[in-house]
């Protein structure tokens, strides 16, 4: 009975194998370019965070921002605002959710989980881009005297919350902590 022994390779199998690895290293070359240009280049790494001095903002203004290529409204409300958005129910919202990166994803929409928090509610920090369509809503203005998106008739409360108008979701919150008294740290 004959035992079957394995072959010897042969100079056919290592030119399968080398051309093979060729291929995988020019594929491998090639597509590197296009694999590299999607990192985000050196200027969006730098302003992954910022910290922004609110100590000129006294109680009823705002500041605009740029961060991550995006405007981002810093308001320092005033009490009866304040007062206002806690006192609008959550079933008169549009988007009854908090929209809120500091929270988890289904927390309700109240002044509150929108604000800066505890002792701080006067603070508001948000995206300033619509939701909508993406264009910069006007502070200060609108039904509810929070935001008014003038392309398409979004109106938004105090606190950021869709409240009228096309736009499905409230204003987006950042991450964002106060690092001191008169400094919050974005991103």
């Amino acid at each position: 009975m004959a035992i079957d022994e394995p072959e010897e390779p042969t100079k056919r199998d290592f030119l399968y194998l080398v051309t093979t690895m060729a291929g995988v290293v020019g594929v491998g070359a090639a597509s590197w370019p296009f694999i590299d240009q999607m990192r985000p280049d050196a200027s969006t790494l730098a302003t992954a965070t910022i910290e922004v001095d609110v100590s000129s903002l006294a109680e009823g203004m705002s500041l605009t921002v740029k961060w991550r290529g995006r405007p981002v409204f810093v308001r320092n409300r005033t009490t009866k605002e304040v007062e206002a958005a806690n006192a609008t129910a959550l079933k008169e919202l549009k988007d009854p959710i908090a929209r809120n990166a500091n929270l988890a994803d289904d927390q309700p929409a109240t002044d509150l989980a929108r604000s800066a928090g505890e002792g701080k509610e006067n603070w508001i920090v948000m995206i300033g881009v619509c939701t909508h369509l993406g264009c910069v809503p006007l502070g200060q203005a609108g039904d509810f005297g929070g935001w008014f998106c003038p392309c398409h008739g979004s109106h938004y409360d105090t606190a950021g919350r869709v409240r009228k108008g096309p736009a499905p979701e409230n204003l987006p919150i950042p991450t964002f902590e106060f690092v001191s008294e008169t400094t919050v740290r974005i991103g």
